[in-house]
Parts: structure tokens; sequence; C-alpha cells
């Protein structure tokens, strides 16, 4: 597994709120939803490493 680091973060409180009801409705942590979503973001703008490639979108 990829080693962990820590850092701070300042956050507006409204959306800590809202971050930390998301989280409680994954059953996540508040850190674990928001590495999911930080991941999540990353991997779908390929700036993971390991992303793999999109698929092109269907045309109408």
């Amino acid at each position: 597994m990829a080693e962990r680091k820590s850092f701070l973060l300042r956050i507006d409180a409204d959306v800590l709120d809202a971050l930390r009801k998301w989280a409680d409705d994954d059953l996540r942590s508040l850190n674990g939803q928001i590495e999911f979503l930080l991941r999540k973001a990353l991997r779908e703008r390929r700036r993971l490493p390991d992303s793999p490639p999109r698929e092109p979108a269907a045309s109408s």
C-alpha cells in the first residue's frame, strides 16, 4: 500500500458539514470520503499514474 501523508486542510464550515453528512450516508469516515472524492476526480481527469484510458463517448 502507498505511503500515507497527513496535511492541514482549511475548509468552509458549510462544505465540511455537507461532506460529513455525505460520508455518513456512504458509511465512510470524513477523511475516507474526502480521499474517495479526490481520487475519483483525479481518475476522471487521468491525473493518477494508474488511471486507465477513458473510453470514447458514444456519439448521438
